[in-house]
């Protein structure tokens, strides 16, 4: 463990070592050629595709960019799409640190079900995951006659919307703190009770300060996955224009229109989440390994 903590805190000479041993270095064609591929497929299927989407919105200038973005219809897709995300980002950060929580840090009859479960959304088709809610909540499904005698809709409306996107975006915040917890162990929460401390502020003011940097980034990933959903929303929602659209459906709508310039200029906004996303995940990165440094030496030296 020693080895590898003093690795994590000095990578710059664990690379020299890497490098000046014969076993391990490679000869320099065999690096450019590896990095010329990288670099290749990284413009060609990455920033070619971003350029495209930023050339073709502005096409026809920033005035038709303007008044595209702030049509009736693209306005209610951006607002339908920050309230479904508004909504499932904190029941699934509720979830996630509740299940990682229970995951990590207790052993439990079932657990390795729950680990099972949360890893649902990742192999069950988004399609899938809205036709089930249709099976459930549509008008011909299980409650859908007693929905129908309350006068409460949920697919065809923003309900179905809120529930699609908790489903395909649970999996991200426990997922990102699940490995975490695990490695960081439970001698520090154990400590904190033997001192006196009690469920809540031992969550408080030990683990939530462990978890911060990934519980952070989850929220990212989930956030942005919220607001790119595509495949269960289009099922439950009815596609129905300035009512049930968000952004990527509005982009699908106005595409199969031929309006070729709202199509796109709605489209970047959603690129522009994912460079957003980016930034925010590397300066996360950034500012974790920069304070988790200092921690390695200590326990180095």
């Amino acid at each position: 463990m020693a080895g590898v903590a003093k690795n994590l805190a000095h990578p710059a000479s664990d690379r020299s070592r890497f490098e000046n041993n014969p076993a391990t270095r490679e000869p320099p064609w065999v690096k450019r050629l590896i990095l010329g591929l990288a670099l290749t497929f990284f413009a060609v299927f990455l920033l070619l595709p971003l350029f495209a989407v930023f050339a073709e919105a502005l096409r026809k200038g920033w005035d038709t960019y303007r008044v595209v973005l702030t049509d009736e219809d693209a306005l209610s897709a951006i607002r339908l799409t920050l309230i479904a995300a508004a909504i499932a980002v904190p029941l699934n950060l509720v979830f996630g640190v509740a299940a990682a929580w229970c995951i990590a840090k207790f052993d439990f009859r079932g657990k390795h079900m729950l680990t099972t479960l949360i890893d649902l959304p990742f192999s069950v088709s988004p399609v899938v995951a809205g036709l089930i809610y249709v099976l459930i909540f549509g008008a011909q499904g299980w409650f859908g006659p007693w929905l129908r005698e309350h006068d409460f809709k949920i697919i065809f409306a923003v309900p179905g919307i809120v529930l699609a996107t908790i489903f395909v975006t649970f999996p991200f915040i426990a997922r990102e703190l699940i490995p975490l917890m695990q490695a960081q162990g439970k001698d520090e929460e154990e400590a904190a009770v033997v001192l006196g401390a009690r469920g809540w502020q031992v969550f408080w003011h030990v683990t939530l300060p462990n978890i911060k940097w990934g519980l952070l980034y989850g929220v990212i990933l989930c956030n942005a996955r919220a607001m790119g959903e595509f495949g269960a929303v289009s099922v439950v929602s009815g596609k129905i224009r300035g009512e049930t659209n968000t952004m990527p459906l509005q982009v699908e709508i106005l595409y199969n229109e031929y309006n070729y310039a709202a199509a796109f200029a709605m489209a970047s906004l959603l690129a522009l989440l994912a460079l957003a996303t980016l930034v925010l995940k590397s300066w996360i990165e950034h500012v974790s390994r920069r304070d988790y440094a200092p921690v390695v030496e200590g326990k180095t030296s």
